[in-house]
């Protein structure tokens, strides 16, 4: 660089030649290949020293590249988060240890599915499923796979199946995380029903159930954040969360509950007197009761979760089988209690895998009425199944749903009795 390009770049020839002097390398400029004999800039050779500037010019240009790395992370920040507590140390593993009872599942079609998120059951007994590539694919009972309806999204998360008036036809209905609420029918294909609520998109619908009485329960997941940001939702750990209603007989959606903590799966008890509904981050699920003296009130159903409900589904017993996802890594669970940390993941969203990783294992509960926990199944390494995110239990069998893979798994439940009801230590009566 010679003296005139130096002055125009704002930098002074060295007036000590014999100071240590560092060199950097400026955009544009191509970097010098220096002679031997220029030693480390000590020199009093111009052509030697001319690559090099005065430590106190390059301790303000690493101080102004860290002011603008630390307002990257902090203030342009994609959160404003607060702590989140984990669960407490005392939770269901004292009681059920760690299995590998998911590694036995058996595989239905591989190859054909692309991160069936959940699964859902007619009363002819044909499975549905939503494939990532756009397709509601169906498995009859002869054990074939038909692509029944293509939607033309990817965005298609939680399904359940209502019966039309006359019995004679089952639609099903399915949450968007785009579009909304959706329903689809063998004649009439897609259509949605609610896109938006209170003047506002449905931007991020998760799980739907639906009452006897045609009534549509669903949850959305976060207001402020969409499923590709799924992971600033829980480093923010604000509830954005709701609990919505649709009303077929009068096309019309209402909240029933807000502030939730990352509302996923929504179940209704065995006689549709309460929802439960999964606050993912939270580690709990809350009823919300339909009937009784206590209608319009909610409740904890079951909290301190080994793992983050996903979905929830009702099991022929009057329990509830739920999947939970794996949020925080042993030995780094201080993500959740550093804001610092959180505003540094949220900066560089590559370090959410290894921070967070959901797809290192499997879990699966089962949960009474009263909310203790029956049953666990773990796929402990992922080896088989990982991010397991539904589970539904159909004819003694458990149908398992993940983003994760490319089927959906069968684990007959026979060759896994249901033991007698053992407390739970961490519900709360």
């Amino acid at each position: 660089m010679n003296e005139n390009m130096r002055m125009r770049l704002g930098f002074s020839p060295p007036a000590n030649k014999n100071k240590a002097y560092f060199r950097i390398y400026l955009p544009l400029v191509a970097p010098k290949v220096y002679p031997p004999g220029c030693g480390n800039g000590r020199t009093s050779s111009k052509r030697c020293c001319s690559g090099y500037v005065p430590a106190a010019a390059c301790s303000g240009i690493v101080l102004a590249c860290l002011l603008a790395f630390t307002l990257q992370i902090f203030f342009f920040s994609p959160i404003s988060p607060d702590v989140l507590e984990l669960p407490l140390a005392v939770t269901s593993s004292d009681l059920f240890p760690t299995n590998s009872y998911l590694q036995s599942v058996i595989k239905l079609g591989e190859g054909l599915l692309k991160g069936p998120e959940d699964v859902c059951v007619d009363r002819n007994g044909v499975l549905y499923t939503a494939s990532r590539d756009g397709w509601i694919k169906r498995l009859h009972r002869n054990g074939t796979w038909e692509n029944w309806k293509f939607i033309d999204s990817h965005t298609l998360l939680g399904l359940t199946i209502t019966t039309t008036k006359d019995h004679q036809n089952d639609d099903l209905i399915a949450c968007d995380t785009e579009k909304g609420l959706l329903k689809v029918s063998e004649e009439a294909g897609a259509k949605v029903l609610a896109s938006h609520v209170n003047g506002s998109k449905i931007s991020f619908a998760d799980d739907v159930i639906a009452a006897s009485d045609g009534n549509l329960y669903f949850s959305v997941a976060s207001t402020k954040f969409g499923p590709e940001d799924w992971y600033l939702d829980l480093l923010e750990a604000k509830p954005h969360g709701q609990l919505l209603k649709y009303d077929p007989s009068l096309n019309e959606t209402s909240i029933l509950l807000d502030g939730l903590g990352f509302a996923n799966g929504v179940a209704l008890s065995r006689d549709e007197d309460y929802l439960v509904v999964c606050e993912t981050w939270k580690f709990r699920c809350i009823k919300y009761w339909l009937k009784g003296k206590s209608k319009g009130e909610t409740e904890i159903f079951i909290e301190n979760l080994p793992g983050g409900p996903d979905n929830i589904n009702l099991a022929p017993d009057g329990s509830f089988w739920v999947a939970l996802v794996q949020l925080s890594s042993r030995g780094l669970e201080f993500v959740h209690t550093s804001k610092a940390t959180k505003h540094l993941i949220a900066s560089f969203p590559k370090m959410i895998k290894v921070f967070i990783p959901i797809d290192k294992k499997a879990t699966v509960v089962n949960v009474a009425p009263n909310g203790n926990i029956i049953r666990k199944f773990d796929d402990p390494t992922g080896n088989v199944m990982s991010l397991v995110t539904s589970a539904l239990e159909f004819d003694d069998n458990l149908y398992l749903g993940s983003l994760n893979s490319n089927f959906i798994g069968k684990l007959p439940l026979k060759n896994y009795p249901n033991p007698a009801v053992q407390q739970h230590g961490t519900h709360k009566d």
